[in-house]
């Protein structure tokens, strides 16, 4: 089985994320970059599928040099080789114009399977997936718990509020992979794995060796346009009921609180 896994690299959860001076994008001093943990699962989903059925495991990925730290460390994991699409602005072309450039890398490599996050914890625009299984004209299986395939058809688990619900597509499909760290528990790169994946193949190509128009990705032509960049507000405290006052009298200064100060009832 051939198994595409498109990535993203994404700031570390744990960063400090400052706006920088433009006011539209954060400042990137002392930023530590990660894999996208949602897609950090679907190198493990794949990876798991390659250990049932063989084949091999392709990592696709986009942006700055930065990004091959990223892609090494899939390849640590597991994955066989990679495919950097080599335009840094990409990201500033718009969602559309991304995932018009991963199904074109996708459709290059012709895999059975595609798997991506179903989110990035960056933008959290949830786009990726169904843009791209849209434009590849693929059936897209959303927010994998499990996966399974016979080599023929892949069939995911989802849950729902209440329940779970199955979905079964034929390849070749597009799957987003949903669920926790708990769910997937992405393997570790071990010392072998780092040192094999110095060794493996990261092809670069150029949009046009995608079969794609350059022009059509400047990022002065795209037509969503980032305005600017806001730091949430500061929460205010909450606030404690005096304790020293019986349950009724709390009671009453609650409700109290909720009709004329929060407009609640």
């Amino acid at each position: 089985m051939k198994i595409a896994v498109a990535i993203k690299q994404v700031p570390d959860t744990e960063s400090t994320i400052r706006i920088s001076e433009d006011g539209k994008s954060i400042a990137t001093q002392g930023i530590k970059w990660i894999i996208n943990p949602y897609d950090e699962f679907a190198v493990e989903a794949a990876l798991r599928l390659k250990e049932q059925h063989g084949g091999s495991v392709t990592i696709v990925s986009y942006g700055p040099h930065r990004v091959l730290e990223s892609i090494r460390t899939a390849l640590a994991m597991g994955a066989d080789d990679a495919v950097l699409i080599g335009f840094d602005a990409l990201d500033s072309c718009g969602r559309l114009k991304v995932a018009r450039a991963f199904a074109a890398a996708v459709r290059q490599l012709a895999p059975d399977l595609a798997l991506c996050g179903y989110r990035a914890v960056d933008y959290d625009m949830t786009q990726r997936g169904p843009q791209v299984a849209e434009l590849l004209g693929w059936p897209h299986l959303p927010m994998a718990v499990s996966l399974t395939s016979d080599g023929s058809s892949v069939t995911i688990e989802r849950g729902i509020e209440g329940g779970k619900v199955h979905m079964e597509a034929a390849l070749p499909a597009l799957v987003t992979v949903g669920g926790s760290h708990a769910v997937w528990r992405p393997r570790l790169p071990s010392l072998p794995g780092i040192l094999k994946a110095k060794r493996k193949p990261v092809v670069v190509r150029k949009l046009n060796e995608l079969g794609l128009d350059p022009a059509d990705f400047d990022p002065s032509r795209s037509k969503p346009r980032l305005v600017r960049l806001e730091m949430a507000p500061d929460r205010k405290p909450g606030r404690i009921i005096d304790e020293g006052r019986d349950t009724a009298g709390k009671a009453a200064e609650l409700v109290q609180m909720l009709h004329k100060e929060m407009k609640a009832i």
